[in-house]
């Protein structure tokens, strides 16, 4: 798929769960997979979703982005280019993930407003001094990565926002002006690409729009290629995502 796909793509997102709950053999497929995508120039966001305390958060971050410091020498761990966080114990439990990944280049994505249905449950609610849960951690997430700037201008710590939700994503960017938005939900959740252009507000490179499903799955008919048919799905998105973004 990999090879497939990945001439119209930016990165690569790894759920991690499908790969552990294999053992030892599923992170070997995880480590090969990260050295497939770096072999085809996309980058890797590990999405594991991680939140600790900063103790933990600090082991988090030397096992997806390395290197790891051992008595025996030194590993790489996963070598990611970024991974997602879950920041509700507070943002001490995103700056060691962050800066591990800003030492090598690479980002944290921390959930801000998520693409499922109960996400109304909880981020949704309105929280004392106004706003909803969203917004209080939209704040917290961009006072956080104004240290985190780049040369581009945009943050090493950017914000899930869904797609399945787009009215919240102008207020988002407002409040975020600096965060690379991941936003899933587009395809197989309902989301639509064309809901998503206040995501790109800030530059072409300020949202990456994650697609699974509609990809591995494009061949819905009978004796199609499947590896042609996730070709043509990912041409046919990415001139959408394009016409969109600018």
């Amino acid at each position: 798929m990999i090879s497939a796909v990945g001439g119209d793509c930016a990165g690569v997102k790894l759920q991690l769960a499908c790969f552990e709950r294999l053992g030892s053999a599923g992170w070997q497929a995880l480590e090969d997979t990260v050295a497939t995508a770096h072999e085809h120039g996309l980058l890797v966001i590990a999405d594991g979703k991680r939140g600790d305390v900063p103790v933990s958060a600090s082991v988090y971050g030397e096992a997806l982005f390395g290197p790891v410091s051992t008595p025996w020498g030194e590993t790489g761990g996963l070598a990611a280019d970024a991974a997602t966080a879950n920041p509700l114990i507070g943002g001490d439990s995103l700056e060691p993930l962050l800066e591990r990944a800003w030492a090598r280049g690479g980002g944290v994505f921390a959930l801000v407003r998520t693409s499922n249905p109960g996400a109304v449950d909880i981020e949704d609610l309105v929280v004392e001094g106004g706003g909803s849960v969203s917004d209080r951690i939209a704040r917290m997430v961009g006072e956080l990565g104004e240290h985190y700037v780049g040369e581009s201008g945009l943050s090493s710590l950017g914000a899930v926002v869904g797609a399945t939700a787009p009215q919240h994503i102008e207020r988002l960017r407002s409040a975020l002006p600096r965060a690379v938005f991941l936003i899933p939900g587009v395809g197989a959740q309902g989301g639509k690409v064309e809901d998503l252009a206040a995501a790109f507000s800030p530059a072409r490179a300020a949202a990456l729009v994650t697609v699974s499903r509609a990809l591995v799955n494009a061949a819905d008919t009978p004796g199609e290629d499947p590896v042609d048919a996730a070709r043509a799905a990912a041409a046919r998105l990415r001139a959408a995502i394009w016409a969109v973004s600018g």
